[in-house]
Order: C-alpha cells, then sequence, then structure tokens
C-alpha cells in the first residue's frame, strides 16, 4: 500500500513553516493519542502515523531529502546508500517518545512502563554526518554518472573493539540513572502533571561507566582512518542537489551507529554551454554571408556533432531548437532541448576593397530593413564610422 504524503498527513502545505508544522502534530497527537483512545486500533495507526510525519518534517535536513526524493523508503539505494527513512521499526512507544519530548505528558508517570512500550536498551550516540562537495562535467550530469570518493572518517578501535574500554577493564552500571541511560523528571502546574525525559548526562546515554578508557582511542571507541566510498549520481541533477549515503560516515563513539555521508552537488562551468533548466543553450557566431545564403553547419552537443541548416536570411539572435539533446529530468522523464542562438559576426576591420563592395551592395533595396529597423549596414556604418 502506498504511504501517504507526510504534508497531507499533517494537514499542511509544502511551505509550511516549523511552528505550523509543530501545532498540526500537536493536534492530530492529543485527538489520537493512545490514552484518549484506548483499545483503539485504527486512532493508534493515526497517532503512528502522524508522528512519522513529524518526525521528518521537523528536521529541516530530513525534510529537505524528502521534498526532493519523496518516499523511496528502505531499499531504494543511491550507490552505497538511501534516499529514504526506514520506519520499519518505528513503533507505538517511539511515538510515544517523540510526543513526550516535545510536548510533555497527559499526567501519567507510568506512561513508558505500560503494556504498549518494549525495552529499549541503553542510549548510543549516532556518528556525524560528513559533508561532501562533489563537481560534476554538464556531461558527468547528462549521462549520470558513478565515482569514487576518498574520504577521512571515524572508524571502529581496533583495539577495544568500539567498547572505549582497556582490555581487562570492565564497565559497570551508571548509579544516576541505573543504567536506562535517561533521566525522568516530572514536574507539576497549574494544567496537571507534567514528565521530561532526557540523556543523563553521568554516562552520556550509554547506562554504563567504563572502569579505565582504552589507550588508543581515548575511551571513544573510534579512531580516524582512510575510506572509500562509491556513489552513482543519477542523470540530471544540478548545484545544491545531493545525495546522502546511508551508513557512511562517522562510527557513532562506542559502538554507537554510523552516520551518513552527505555528497552535495556541484556543476562545473562548461566552456561552450550554457544551462538552464534541463536546456543547454550553445552561441553560434556566423558571417554575413552565411546568415544572408543560408548554411549547414556541424554543431557541438553533449554526445556528439549534429548537422543544422542555417536558411536563408536568418537574423542575429535567431534560436534554433534541437529536440532531447539538453539534460534529462532528474524525475525520470523526458529531457530538454539544445537551443542554438545565432550571433551574426560583424567585422570590426575592413580594407578599401571591402568598404566599397560593402557600400555598393548597401545601395540596393534588397539590403535596406522595414522601417523603423537598423540593417546590417546601418549596424556596420555605426562600428566602422563611415
Amino acid at each position: 500500500m502506498a504511504k501517504r504524503d507526510y504534508y497531507e498527513i499533517l494537514g499542511v502545505d509544502k511551505n509550511a513553516g516549523e511552528d505550523d508544522i509543530k501545532k498540526a502534530y500537536r493536534k492530530l497527537a492529543l485527538q489520537y493519542h493512545p490514552d484518549k483512545n484506548p483499545g483503539n486500533k485504527q486512532a493508534e495507526e493515526k497517532f503512528k502515523e502522524a508522528t512519522e510525519a513529524y518526525e521528518v518534517l521537523r528536521d529541516p535536513e530530513k525534510r529537505g531529502r524528502y521534498d526532493q526524493f519523496g518516499h523511496l523508503g528502505a531499499g531504494a539505494q543511491a550507490g552505497a546508500g538511501t534516499y529514504g527513512f526506514d520506519f520499519s521499526n518505528f513503533d507505538l512507544s517511539d511515538a510515544l517518545r517523540t510526543f513526550m519530548r516535545d510536548f510533555g505528558g497527559f499526567g501519567f508517570e507510568d506512561i513508558f512502563e505500560s503494556s504498549t512500550r518494549r525495552p529499549r536498551g541503553r542510549q548510543s550516540l549516532r556518528g556525524e554526518d560528513l559533508q561532501i562537495r562533489l563537481k560534476l562535467t554538464l556531461e558527468e550530469i547528462a549521462s549520470g554518472v558513478e565515482k569514487t570518493i576518498k574520504l577521512k572518517r571515524m572508524q571502529k578501535c581496533p583495539a577495544c573493539n568500539s567498547t572505549g574500554a582497556e582490555k581487562g577493564s570492565h564497565k559497570k552500571t551508571c548509579p544516576k540513572c541505573q543504567g536506562a541511560g535517561e533521566v525522568k523528571q516530572v514536574s507539576r502546574s497549574m494544567f496537571g502533571q507534567f514528565m521530561s525525559i532526557t540523556t543523563c548526562r553521568n554516562c552520556g546515554g550509554e547506562g554504563e561507566i567504563i572502569g579505565k578508557p582504552c589507550s588508543t582511542c581515548g575511551g571513544e571507541g573510534r579512531v580516524k582512518g582512510d575510506s572509500t566510498i562509491t556513489v552513482k549520481i543519477p542523470a540530471g541533477v544540478s548545484t545544491g542537489n545531493y545525495i546522502p549515503i546511508r551508513g557512511a560516515g562517522n562510527v557513532g563513539p562506542k559502538g554507537g551507529p554510523t552516520g551518513d555521508v552527505i555528497v552535495w552537488i556541484e556543476e562545473e562551468e562548461h566552456p561552450v554551454f550554457k544551462r538552464r533548466e534541463n536546456d543547454i543553450i550553445l552561441d553560434l557566431p556566423i558571417s554575413f554571408t552565411q546568415a544572408a545564403l543560408g548554411d549547414e553547419m556541424p554543431i557541438p552537443t553533449l554526445d556528439g556533432k549534429v548537422s543544422l541548416k542555417i536558411p536563408p536570411g536568418t537574423q542575429s539572435g535567431k534560436i534554433f531548437s534541437i529536440r532531447n539533446k539538453g539534460i534529462p529530468s532528474i524525475h525520470g522523464y523526458g529531457k530538454g532541448d539544445e537551443l542554438v542562438r545565432v550571433i551574426v559576426w560583424i567585422p570590426t576591420h575592413l580594407g578599401p576593397e571591402e568598404k566599397k563592395l560593402l557600400l555598393e551592395l548597401a545601395k540596393s533595396e534588397k539590403f535596406k530593413p522595414p522601417k523603423g529597423d537598423k540593417s546590417f549596414f546601418d549596424k556596420l556604418r555605426e562600428t566602422l564610422g563611415i
């Protein structure tokens, strides 16, 4: 079954601000919260659906990725990574945690001890995302390309196997959070009782404290090293697009989840073509005689040369369109065109003989423009000062 659009779920438009998204989610969450709808599976699914949408749209990076690639979910590959978001293990307790984190509770201290909550174990810190800028030629953008990228990133410490503890050293349960990795705090106000859950500062959310830190990594469980990734760039990308490579970033401290690599696309300036969305533009200088008499010329494209007929009487600025010789749509349908803009070249240095011939031609009615337009010879006289 196809997933619903996240904006549609929350009832907001695509230009909605952070506050609007938060208000829309809060309204739905209060309406479908399990404590207000005990035993109602449909309300539970609505609550989870709204929370999933909120988790994506509240985060600028996830939202940008969703706006760009939509629901490409788990398994939609981009080189070594995934465009989408994996909510395959997102259950009711995750949804409740999101709501409690941002809005507090309804006054039920044991909300997370209910039968709906599964044990989470210790909280692991996720590794940092790495940002990379990748320059591509227009030819690479037109065809799509696979790139191998070398980078330095945090990797698992081989000495302690990412535990952060020296060999022979033991971990012990954090006395402050009793191994939960988080601390609950209940407060009361005139509106009722509220509970907040925060990461334990004493153990950093680990739930455990190291007796003797690893001498190789200093207790972090990771060290910096060289790495290589491969990314497939689809045809049609442009400057400002990015491709996330899931699990290719820094390893998290002490065996935590690995971050992503975000590959930002930069389009190199082309020596011949200019790009306008999916069309490419070529300025083609031709002589006055070619413009007047017509010609057939070889024209460069991004995938070879084609022949272009210049009809007699072609004016400077005339644009010829060569179909499907532009950039493919990143969405997978259609291609742009190559637009050839004719520029009639006017010589700037003429000898006496050339001037005489042109002045003779200028006497002909055929060389006189319609009233109000400047002719080629008028422009030529202005240029040469004659």
